[in-house]
C-alpha cells in the first residue's frame, strides 16, 4: 500500500490534470454540473456492480471515475468562487467529527444502533425539519424504501422482533390477494406496494440488503436465460419455437453449473 505521503502526491495529481483538462480540452471545458449529473449517476451504478461481482480490479477503476466526477464539480464549484475541493473536505470532515460525539466527543455508545440513533438525532438538531429529509426523492423505490426504514428506525419507530415484522408480511399479502380476486387494479397495485415496503423492512431485521438481493437475483436469471439462447442457438432453434419443457432441461443445466 502507497504511504500518506503518496496518496497526497497521487490526489495532487488528479487535481493538476483536472486543471489542465478544464483549460485545454474542448469536452471538459465545455461541461457543467447539470452535463456531469447523469454521468456520475451511471458511474455509480457501474461501481455498484463492480462491488456486487466482487471485482475488486474494476472497483478500483469505477472508484477513480467517481472521484474524477468529485474533483470535476469542485473544480467548476471553485471557477464560480463557491466552493473548492478542499471546502469540499473540510465540510465532510467537520460533519464526521460532530456526528461521531462518541469517538471525537464524550458521548458513550454501547453498539451501532446507539451511533444511528445520535446521528439522527443530531441531525435535527442542526435544523432538519424531519429524519425524511436526507432520502433523495430521485433514489429508485427499491433503496427508498429501505432507507426510508433505516432513517425512521435511527429514531425508535421501530418493530422490536423479526417475527413481527414477518407477521405484517403475511398481512399485506392476504391484504394483496383480497384485491386481486376482487379485480380492482387501482387496489392492486397498492397492496403490492405495501407487501414490498414490508418485505423490505423485513430483509433490514435480517440484516439484508434488499438492492443488493434483488440484483443478485437480477444477474442469477440473466445468466440463466443466456445459457439458454446459447443452447438453443447451438440446436438452430428459435426460442419462439421450444417448449417450456425443453426450455427446462436447459435452464435446470444452468442451475447446476452456477
Amino acid at each position: 500500500m502507497n504511504s500518506r505521503a503518496n496518496q497526497l502526491k497521487a490526489f495532487d495529481r488528479l487535481l493538476t490534470i483536472m486543471d489542465e483538462l478544464r483549460e485545454q480540452c474542448p469536452w471538459d471545458k465545455k461541461q457543467t454540473m447539470e452535463t456531469l449529473r447523469h454521468l456520475t449517476i451511471e458511474e455509480t451504478y457501474e461501481l455498484g456492480d463492480a462491488i456486487l461481482d466482487n471485482d475488486l480490479e474494476e472497483v478500483k477503476k469505477e472508484l477513480g471515475d467517481v472521484l474524477l466526477h468529485i474533483v470535476f464539480y469542485s473544480k467548476i464549484g471553485s471557477e464560480t468562487n463557491d466552493f473548492d475541493i478542499a471546502d469540499v473536505c473540510n465540510t465532510i470532515c467537520d460533519k464526521l467529527i460532530h456526528r461521531h460525539p462518541h469517538i471525537y466527543g464524550d458521548i458513550k455508545v454501547e453498539n451501532e444502533d446507539d451511533v444511528k440513533r445520535n446521528w439522527e438525532n443530531l441531525k435535527l438538531k442542526e435544523g432538519k425539519k424531519s429524519v425524511l429529509e436526507g432520502v433523495p426523492k430521485s433514489l429508485p423505490s427499491l433503496v427508498k424504501a429501505n432507507r426510508i426504514q433505516d432513517k425512521v428506525a435511527g429514531v425508535g419507530f421501530d418493530w422490536e422482533k423479526p417475527e413481527q415484522v414477518w407477521e405484517k408480511v403475511e398481512e399485506e399479502l392476504n391484504e394483496f390477494k383480497t384485491e386481486v380476486k376482487a379485480g380492482n387494479k387501482d387496489a392492486m397495485e397498492s397492496e403490492f406496494g405495501d407487501v414490498m415496503f414490508s418485505m423490505v423492512n423485513y430483509a433490514r431485521f435480517l440484516k439484508i440488503n434488499p438492492e443488493n438481493a434483488l440484483e443478485r437475483t437480477n444477474k442469477k436469471f440473466s445468466a440463466r436465460f443466456e445459457y439458454l439462447e446459447e443452447k438453443a442457438k447451438l440446436l438452430n432453434k428459435n426460442l419462439k419455437d421450444m417448449t417450456l419443457a425443453e426450455m427446462d432441461v436447459f435452464w435446470e443445466e444452468a442451475k447446476q453449473k452456477q
